[in-house]
């Protein structure tokens, strides 16, 4: 089974930021922004004059250029530096579910816009979320260009990925493994998420589901492929050794199941841009085409 490729994130990259480079800016607002999905959105809109605070240690490296001393650094994404943020003087902050603790103090600085992605329909809010920045900053004809050309490629690639293998996708933290039922896969590509056995069960933590997967527990799904999202290599801790989660695999009798690792900050960190879905899109479809052949 051969699967086509959707070109190279660089050359995605670039065409969305040139298709948008002629944006005539907002040079009122001055944005300071927590969420990476929303600084890549802007950015490929060519709108990084608008940016005056991120947090630089959580970086993705295709944003790696926000780590100059042009922008400040406003804390990290689960503590924020209230006296940096102030001092960039933002006429708007921009933040998700990570800062919801701070929300207040956050509010005391300047206006605030929370961009998580909200609802059942990851594509609408999405969607929603990039005509929202844009219209904030008189961008709307150059993000509808931008979504129309981006949906086509969608399209395209659900349509390539019809026939993928059994793809099961799961987050690495601290050595252990749960379910991750990412809408990027099974909502935007449309790959199907694979039934889970009797021996499967969900935890609850607080207001939070969590479904833990043994090596056997995998066997018994039979996946081709498991993609990994590595939260501990994201967040700075102890990655997952690919090699040994393979074995381990094969162990439990699923020697089949080729261990895919996605980009941690990428899968963790950032997601919800225009810059960050089509890089997602472009993992898995490079992932699925691979194992296929």
């Amino acid at each position: 089974m051969k699967l086509p490729t959707i070109t190279t994130a660089v050359a995605t990259t670039a065409a969305v930021t040139l298709l948008c480079s002629a944006v005539s800016a907002n040079a009122d607002q001055r944005i300071a922004t927590f969420d990476l999905g929303s600084l890549d959105t802007l950015d490929a809109l060519g709108l990084s004059e608008q940016v005056v605070g991120v947090p630089k240690a959580s970086l993705p490296t295709y944003l790696d250029q926000y780590a100059e001393e042009t922008y400040t650094d406003i804390g990290g994404l689960r503590s924020p530096d209230m006296d940096a943020i102030s001092e960039s003087e933002p006429s708007l902050i921009l933040y998700t579910g990570r800062q919801g603790d701070w929300e207040t103090e956050l509010g005391e600085i300047a206006p605030l816009l929370n961009t998580s992605l909200q609802g059942d329909d990851y594509l609408a809010a999405f969607d929603a979320n990039v005509r929202e920045l844009a219209s904030r900053l008189g961008a709307d004809s150059d993000a509808e260009e931008a979504l129309e050309i981006l949906h086509a490629e969608i399209e395209s690639q659900r349509e390539a990925l019809s026939n993928a293998p059994r793809t099961l996708v799961v987050t690495h933290n601290g050595g252990n493994l749960m379910l991750n039922q990412h809408p990027v896969v099974h909502e935007v590509l449309e790959i199907d998420a694979l039934e889970m056995p009797d021996s499967v069960t969900s935890e609850k933590r607080g207001e939070r589901t969590f479904t833990p997967l043994s090596a056997d527990a995998i066997s018994e799904i039979n996946p081709d492929v498991v993609l990994v999202v590595d939260r501990s290599a994201a967040i700075g801790d102890e990655p997952a050794d690919a090699d040994a989660l393979t074995q381990a695999l094969s162990d439990a009798g699923a020697e089949k199941a080729q261990v895919v690792m996605l980009t941690p900050a990428l899968w963790y960190l950032s997601g919800g841009g225009l810059q960050s879905l089509r890089l997602q899109i472009e993992e898995v479809s490079s992932a699925l085409n691979t194992t296929a052949n």
